[in-house]
């Protein structure tokens, strides 16, 4: 008997302004079940000056968001809290996640980030009971 693999995961470079966006993401949607449960789209924008390096992060900005990155990935729990997909690049890095509830999610993410350093970011929220975003992109970028 063998186990169920989770999905692989994707890594798609585009190009827009002539600079390069890498997008990743899993191709394919979560489980119905978890997309009722997880009805708001959470888009955590992190800004930054990347003229120096092609639209992408100098080292210590990219650290920083690494940093970010391991405290959101801790915080996802099929029931409360799941990454949609990640982008970076043209001065941009974006962590899109689907959450059960915007209050719930923003207390842990404070707690969890009490001990480090304040991060220049946006979180914004959005309904999204269709995990329609994660769609659109999945069929624009899931076949490239």
């Amino acid at each position: 008997m063998t186990s169920a693999q989770p999905p692989e995961g994707r890594i798609v470079r585009t190009i827009s302004d002539g600079l390069p966006i890498l997008w990743t993401f899993v191709p394919e949607m979560p489980p119905v079940e978890q997309r009722k449960a997880l009805r708001w789209l959470t888009v955590i924008s992190w800004k930054y000056d990347g003229t120096s390096n092609n639209g992408m992060p100098d080292t210590a900005t990219n650290d920083q968001m690494l940093a970010l990155d391991a405290v959101l990935s801790a915080m996802e729990r099929p029931e409360t809290c799941a990454e949609a997909y990640r982008r970076i690049g043209k001065n941009l890095r974006e962590f899109v996640l689907y959450v059960s509830a915007q209050e719930t999610f923003l207390a842990e993410l404070n707690e969890r980030l009490a001990s480090q350093p304040t991060y220049p970011i946006e979180i914004t929220f959005y309904p999204d009971e269709e995990w329609s975003d994660l769609k659109i992109l999945i069929d624009d970028l899931g076949q490239a």
